[in-house]
């Protein structure tokens, strides 16, 4: 069971890291916004319900929701195709009922069948993209979207591309800021007097201090509007008030809408599992959260961002790995983030504004090397070729495409392996002197394939005359029909003609074998005074029995 913790045990750490979680979410809801060709502001509508309704609703401790730049392509296109913003947000209210729907049905399960390989595979490619995608920022070239992560970018480039473009873009201003951030991010909390202030909130003052410097002095260091954030700003309360779009309902039941609803509770929510996993794999209390709820509390979430004008939410795990890194417990910090994203857009965009993104792309660069550090490679490679090599497929896959394409070939490389260890070690045997004759004791792996066929049909026609074969299922989940077939044959017909004892253990009643562990076949009690003579994989067993 999951160890609960009270929502105010870490407040101080929380809000903290709410702050830090804030400021990222800030330029990311926007750029995610703008690469999706939907209004700027109802990215950060997404932000406001991913922090407060969605972190209110959900059982994650540490998991921060909002606009994902996973979804950004779907949007674009849904909005061309369905012509209006306001009938795209209905589709997005839409996705939410059907996301609540799958949570209800606990649909969720499907979490449980993604490897842990897999997970630290998609951990670890996003900390490479977050930091290929920070560079151009560090260096002052902020042309490309904010919130883009696919590899390649809607303005053409792709994440090499642009840091090559870096080159010619370089601001020494952006360079100066980057470099003194990284360096206080990195050390300020070693000062012990200095430490209950969170270094990226003195990273971005820092920022916008040295920025004003510049400008105050007329320096040519100083950064243009076009490398800060750039938040949208309301005259009046009712300027702010009109920033929110209602959906268009009467295209509630246009196929168009509704097949674009799917669509993104489909990919929204398989995004969220995905995230959700990583997420609690990151949590340092190794506290375990419900994916049903989690569905429940994303479809209750983008019911309300398309209500109210936002583009759909899904768990994110750059936010999520930000508020872990900063200290984040409980999910006061996702929703204490959320609210903070709703009182600056509506009462000081203007201050906001004024933090340079170069601020911003050294706690991103600090939070990525953190997921794709070197020692974890080393311990990934030191599990063996069946863990590291669907971990580095996903992790390229990833960096060189999208999140779902290379969680979905690092799956099936899982899948593939799975079936080809299966397949090359079907079954452990231990073989042990049994009064007058030989017993060998065959183990079968968990997973029995039609692949094993031949190794196992080979085996038991090698079997020496006058011995006795235990057969072991107790550990096996699935047998393929085939493979009962031969063990069948085996049993009831050359068993005898060799004068083999069977003993059959551990088959489940479906497999519609009969065990007889308790008796042999000639009716005698089992008692045997076994001496251990040998033990091994199934190809030592082979090679044995061959030399025999």
């Amino acid at each position: 069971m999951s160890k609960q913790i009270s929502a105010t045990s870490n407040i101080k750490g929380d809000l903290s890291a709410g702050l830090v979680v804030f400021l990222i979410a800030v330029p990311l809801c926007l750029g995610i916004a703008l690469a999706s060709g939907a209004p700027l502001f109802s990215g950060l509508i997404a932000g406001i319900v991913g922090g407060i309704v969605v972190g209110f609703f959900s059982g994650s401790n540490l998991s921060v929701s909002g606009p994902a730049a996973g979804l950004t392509a779907i949007v674009l296109t849904a909005i061309g195709k369905l012509g209006a913003f306001e009938a795209f947000l209905m589709a997005v209210v839409l996705a939410g009922a059907f996301q609540l729907l799958l949570g209800f049905i606990r649909a969720g399960v499907i979490a449980n069948y993604f490897p842990s390989n897999v997970i630290t595979g998609m951990l670890t490619a996003i900390g490479i993209i977050i930091v290929l995608k920070q560079i151009p920022h560090a260096f002052g070239y902020d042309q490309h979207a904010e919130g883009e992560l696919a590899f390649i970018q809607h303005d053409g480039e792709n994440t090499f591309t642009s840091i090559l473009s870096t080159i010619n873009h370089i601001q020494l201003g952006a360079v100066i800021i980057t470099a003194i951030s990284i360096l206080i991010l990195l050390y300020w909390q070693k000062v012990p007097k200095l430490k209950a202030i969170p270094a990226p909130l003195v990273a971005v003052l820092a920022g916008i201090g040295l920025n004003a410097l510049f400008i105050s002095t007329g320096s040519t260091l100083a950064l243009e509007q076009s490398h800060l954030v750039t938040l949208p700003v309301a005259d009046s309360i009712s300027d702010f008030a009109g920033q929110f779009t209602l959906p268009d309902f009467s295209k509630v039941f246009s196929t168009d809408v509704i097949t674009v609803a799917i669509t993104i509770a489909v990919v929204a929510s398989i995004e969220t599992l995905l995230n959700l996993e990583a997420t609690d794999k990151l949590d340092p209390l190794k506290r375990y959260s419900d994916p049903n709820r989690e569905l429940r509390a994303q479809g209750i979430g983008n019911m309300l961002s398309g209500l109210i004008g936002g583009l759909p939410v899904t768990s994110v795990i750059v936010r999520s790995s930000a508020n872990i890194n900063a200290g984040g417990r409980t999910k006061m910090s996702t929703i204490s983030h959320g609210i903070l994203l709703l009182v600056c857009a509506a009462l000081i965009p203007t201050m906001l504004n004024l933090i340079p993104l170069s601020t911003l792309a050294a706690v991103l660069l600090v939070t990525g090397y953190k997921l794709c550090k070197p020692t974890i490679f080393k311990q990934m490679f030191a599990k063996g070729k069946y863990q590291w090599i669907p971990f580095v497929v996903t992790v390229v896959v990833i960096v060189l495409t999208d999140l779902l394409m290379g969680v979905a070939i690092g799956l099936g490389v899982s899948v593939l392996f799975l079936l080809w260890g299966n397949m090359k070690t079907p079954y452990m045997f231990r073989k042990e002197r049994y009064r007058t004759g030989d017993m060998f004791v065959l183990d079968l792996s968990q997973e029995v394939s039609f692949l094993n066929k031949a190794n196992i049909l080979l085996t038991l026609d090698k079997m020496p005359e006058n011995s006795t074969v235990i057969i072991d299922a107790a550990q096996t989940v699935y047998i393929d029909q085939d493979v009962l077939d031969i063990i069948r044959e085996f049993t009831q017909i050359k068993a005898p003609q060799k004068q083999i004892k069977v003993v059959l253990r551990g088959f489940k009643d479906a497999y519609k074998i009969n065990n007889t562990d308790h008796l042999f076949l000639n009716g005698e009690k089992e008692s045997p005074v076994v001496v251990p003579n040998s033990q091994g994989t199934h190809k030592e067993l082979l090679k044995e029995l061959s030399v025999n």
